[in-house]
């Protein structure tokens, strides 16, 4: 059953994503031993080279998703983003926000002029490449900070 979720534009360094991105954090470090590594600007999450969105359920901020514009080329797209930071915290998954802040990403590339998504995400994460596979995302080579590394599976959709 998909709920009600208020989906802002916000700052990454935004109080509310900066809580949200050190919890994904915490779960990084319990699925992989370690926290994500890539580096990240937070300059590349505004608008209008990039979007950060937090969900709120009522005054609670309980999901994140982000792009930045990205140079990798992949199913013929012409101009690619890259999704990063999706998480909803753990109670309150299952309730479809995954979903509806991957669409709303989807459709803010769309309308920004990118015709294509891509993302990375990782095999301890079999949840996350559930959501993307079942949203038309399908497999492409390795790209960005963790392209070699064995536990990393790529993503791409044309929007």
């Amino acid at each position: 059953m998909q709920a009600s979720l208020d989906l802002r534009p916000v700052g990454y360094l935004h109080p509310d994503a900066a809580a949200l991105v050190a919890r994904v954090q915490e779960e990084y470090v319990e699925r992989y031993g370690s926290p994500d590594e890539s580096p990240v600007d937070p300059a590349v999450f505004d608008p209008p080279e990039g979007l950060f969105l937090v969900g709120y359920d009522g005054a609670e901020p309980v999901a994140t998703g982000a792009w930045r514009r990205s140079g990798v080329r992949a199913l013929g797209g012409t101009s690619a983003v890259e999704v990063k930071r999706m998480f909803v915290v753990a109670e309150h998954r299952g309730r479809g926000f995954a979903r509806a802040v991957l669409a709303a990403l989807e459709d803010s590339a769309r309308d920004a002029g990118h015709d294509l998504v891509v993302l990375e995400t990782g095999l301890r994460q079999p949840e996350a490449i559930g959501l993307y596979r079942s949203a038309g995302y399908e497999p492409v080579p390795g790209f960005g900070f963790y392209r070699d590394a064995p536990l990393s599976r790529c993503f791409a959709k044309l929007v």
